[in-house]
């Protein structure tokens, strides 16, 4: 089994790499979607958010308001501390679970936001890929694309680690300023190099 993490901050093009990935036949553990799969109602993750955080975070149907917590912890550093302590365990159990339910000849993709060195033993990882955009990119395409106020990306932007911080973690680096067929083409060159390109 190969291993490797994608890591890029928000509007990075982080996704697109992963799903191009999938695309050519990988594995993908996607933090994001672990991270709501462990806040779905009843969950252990949901109560301590409930406890630390108050009802004003559930919606009528008892589900996360995830845009109404991301208005909070991002704008404030305590409460996004308080955020992570709850969420990274309950994250990083499932996502273990699952790489070692994953075929042992399978390439295996870990899509991780937020990458922390211990993450190489974590997942046994055998490199750290990373997707860069300068913050005006990523800025430009938050606006954009997902329709966020700029103050808004802005804030976002600034609450992660810049990317002189994610190039001192990672193996490979992925500038992601051009066209998506430039992204994939760069993807499909790493895959060449590793013999995991597939038709």
């Amino acid at each position: 089994m190969f291993r490797i993490a994608v890591m890029g901050g928000i509007g990075s093009g982080k996704t697109a790499v992963t799903d191009y990935l999938g695309e050519k036949g990988a594995v993908i553990i996607d933090a994001d979607v672990v991270a709501r799969e462990v806040v779905e109602p009843g969950q252990p993750a949901w109560h301590q958010l409930r406890d630390a955080f108050g009802d004003a975070i559930l919606r009528a149907d008892g589900v996360l308001d995830r845009e109404f917590v991301a208005d909070i912890v991002f704008r404030d550093r305590s409460a996004l501390r308080r955020l992570n302590a709850i969420t990274h365990t309950a994250i990083g159990l499932s996502m273990v679970n699952q790489i070692a339910a994953v075929n042992d000849d399978d390439f295996v993709v870990v899509a991780l936001p937020l990458f922390r060195l211990e993450h190489r033993v974590i997942f046994q990882l055998d490199e750290v890929w990373c997707v860069l955009a300068d913050p005006d990119v990523a800025v430009e395409r938050l606006v954009n694309q997902r329709s966020l106020r700029r103050d808004d990306a802005l804030a976002r932007i600034a609450n992660q680690p810049s990317n002189d911080q994610r190039r001192k973690l990672c193996d490979v680096t992925l500038v992601n300023e051009g066209s998506l067929d430039e992204l994939r083409a760069t993807v499909d060159v790493l895959l060449n190099e590793r013999g995991f390109l597939r038709d």
